[in-house]
């Protein structure tokens, strides 16, 4: 699984070149079969740290509406999905430091950096985000 999260996450960066809260919600939803609607992945085009203003990852917010989305289908509560969001923000805290893209992006922000930097905590992120939610949807 990692190795395949890795090569989508590399081809969703590098070939149709989205951000990482729509790479997010996609490898997810990939992951356990969900389709999602084009209106979601386009409600998603500025959760790149609040439309690059360096806020909440991506990576956090795309998992959170995959978390509704999935959960919903799954026919859990809205206090069940609620519960599940903050306990992964808080898992993801404690994980990867932070949920603010400022502080996650490798050397943080610099007019130069190469496009994509954050690819390799993409797909480590993406992974755990599958684990948790494989986990506490069976609850």
């Amino acid at each position: 699984m990692n190795e395949q999260i890795k090569n989508r996450v590399h081809e969703l960066y590098w070939k149709d070149d989205i951000n990482c809260a729509r790479t997010a919600i996609l490898c997810l939803s990939e992951l356990f079969e969900v389709r999602v609607e084009p209106q979601v992945l386009w409600s998603a085009v500025g959760l790149h740290g609040a439309g690059g203003y360096r806020a909440q990852c991506g990576l956090v917010e795309g998992t959170l509406m995959f978390i509704g989305i999935y959960f919903h289908m799954l026919g859990k509560t809205e206090d069940e999905m609620v519960s599940a969001c903050y306990n992964f923000a808080s898992a993801f805290e404690r994980t990867f430091g932070s949920l603010r893209c400022l502080e996650l992006r490798p050397g943080g922000f610099s007019e130069n950096d190469p496009p994509h930097l954050c690819e390799k905590l993409t797909w480590t992120a993406i992974e755990f985000a599958y684990q948790f939610i494989a986990k506490i949807a069976k609850q």
